[in-house]
């Protein structure tokens, strides 16, 4: 610790950064503000003052149930009021939210209860059937429907019932453990992030700032992205903090029922992976999407082309959004700068974007061009297991499994995952960049590149093609369109066209699906 002559200690407050502070600010200043949710059975509507009281019956009703700081609360469920609720109640009261996946596997499911050594699980009636039975969880709550089909399962509303709604948030240390998320495990085993009381506040001041995610009181801003994955990105908290406007679209949403929601409830700001933003576009006829002002998109590089779809079709625009479960997640955003060009707006856009403020990148030319990150909301280490090279630097940073470059000194700019670049005769092709450019082709929707085997180059790209509906193209067709795009030994010797580009538990393309089915055939 620093000291000796001329030093002088600060004299601030030495008051801790508690998702407690956020959850009770919403209380006090905004408890008029509209929490909407849609159900199977219509639209709910409750404000941020029914939020919290909800909230402080459940943390109590949690505390006489035995749940003490530092356990592990795990939730199954849609993006839903009552799961709103428990996102506020349980880091509020210092147990573990812990958000589990519903699209994983019932072994991975068992596995990640298990290793997290949860204590009480929340889930959905309709997603009963997918959650296995885990032993050492000492109870069940069922959260919408009807309790009965889970087996001796509680009902959500008798057991807020039995909470007080006075009930006060206690202090807990700052860096105690506030939430946890797994990673997809598309290889080897999900590992568990855990996410601090800390991290979690300094990450929804900088993601509510305007050149981050932008969200402010005016705001109604509805989270698609699934609150299983990665914190909804962290917006519950910041939209609380900020007194935005929250409306979930609960279970199943169809590109449809987004559409009507964001056109009926007045959405201003919506969030998730690309492939929603397709489905709706694809919409016939074409959606009337209100006063949406903006559209926060990651998950998946965002192409060029639907950057321009929005811009042109709708009128609104979309900003790339990058990070990683491990990071909160949010790392970069991609708005244009100060002096950047006009034209230039959307091949900016496309990228991944300036490091948000406290988040440090760097690449590293030593692992091929590797991103690494460093920062307050950046893991340190997987719960569980120690720091180990593989993932983490020795001087701490994340290695993010990116190749990257940095375009105009502080765009971000994601070449490729370093299992997904395709060396062709000692030469390096980006399968992100070459799906760029085949999905420019105005009758293509999607597409996904992998390596194929070649015995005279190593590597070759074969190209995975979703066609529009009702459109014509066949291999020659896009060989030629790309001949005036990519360098000619870029051109896939292999195209096939899908019905469906397979995805992984959170949306992403499923690469390894597609490497089974083409490259190892």
């Amino acid at each position: 610790m620093m000291s000796g002559p001329g030093f002088v200690e600060g004299l601030m407050q030495p008051r801790p950064l508690l998702i407690k502070g956020l959850v009770e600010r919403a209380e006090a200043l905004f408890g008029g503000r509209e929490v909407v949710a849609r159900t199977e059975q219509g639209v709910e509507r409750s404000s941020y003052a029914d939020v919290v009281v909800r909230a402080r019956r459940l943390a109590s009703a949690l505390q006489r149930a035995g749940v003490r700081p530092g356990d592990r609360v795990a939730t199954f469920a849609w993006n839903d009021a009552r799961h709103f609720e428990l996102y506020l109640a349980v880091p509020a009261m210092g147990a573990v939210l812990h958000t589990l996946n519903i699209r994983l596997s019932e072994e991975d499911l068992r596995y990640i209860v298990e290793h997290a050594g949860d204590k009480a699980i929340f889930l959905d009636a309709s997603l009963a059937g997918a959650l296995p039975r885990v032993e050492g969880v000492a109870f069940e709550v069922v959260m919408s429907g009807d309790a009965s089909v889970r087996e001796g399962a509680r009902d959500y509303e008798a057991f807020l019932a039995e909470g007080d709604p006075a009930f006060v948030f206690p202090d807990v240390p700052e860096d105690a453990a506030a939430a946890m998320c797994y990673t997809s495990g598309t290889t080897g085993r999900p590992k568990g992030v855990v996410y601090s009381q800390r991290s979690t506040v300094l990450h929804s001041l900088v993601a509510a700032q305007v050149d981050v995610l932008g969200i402010a009181e005016r705001d109604s801003i509805m989270p698609v992205v699934p609150m299983f994955h990665a914190n909804a990105w962290g917006i519950p908290y910041a939209a609380a903090m900020c007194g935005a406007r929250l409306v979930l679209p609960g279970p199943r949403p169809t590109a449809a029922d987004l559409a009507q929601l964001i056109a009926a409830e007045g959405v201003t700001k919506a969030a998730g992976v690309p492939t929603v933003w397709q489905d709706v576009a694809q919409l016939s006829p074409a959606p009337q999407l209100g006063g949406l002002r903006e559209i926060i998109c990651g998950g998946s590089a965002v192409s060029e082309s639907l950057i321009r779809t929005y811009d042109e079709r709708f009128g609104v625009p979309i900003v790339q959004a990058w990070g990683m479960t491990e990071m909160s997640p949010v790392g970069s955003v991609s708005r244009p700068g100060a002096d950047s060009a006009p034209a230039d707006e959307v091949r900016l856009r496309a990228l991944q974007g300036t490091p948000v403020p406290l988040v440090q990148a760097r690449i590293d030319a030593a692992t091929g061009g590797e991103l690494q990150v460093a920062g307050p909301w950046v893991a340190a280490a997987y719960y569980g297991e120690p720091p180990g090279e593989d993932k983490f630097t020795g001087d701490g940073w994340l290695r993010t499994g990116d190749v990257a470059e940095l375009v105009e000194g502080r765009y971000i700019r994601l070449v490729d995952r370093t299992k997904d670049l395709i060396k062709t005769g000692g030469e390096w092709i980006s399968s992100v960049e070459l799906e760029n450019h085949i999905v420019a082709h105005p009758a293509v929707r999607e597409a996904a590149v992998i390596a194929i085997p070649d015995e005279r180059w190593g590597e070759r790209p074969c190209a995975c093609v979703v066609l529009q509906e009702d459109a014509t193209l066949d291999a020659e067709g896009l060989r030629e369109f790309l001949s005036d795009r990519v360098a000619r030994w870029w051109i896939p010797d292999r195209i096939e066209l899908i019905d469906a580009v397979p995805r992984t538990t959170v949306g992403k393309y499923d690469k390894k699906v597609l490497r089974a089915r083409y490259a190892e055939s």
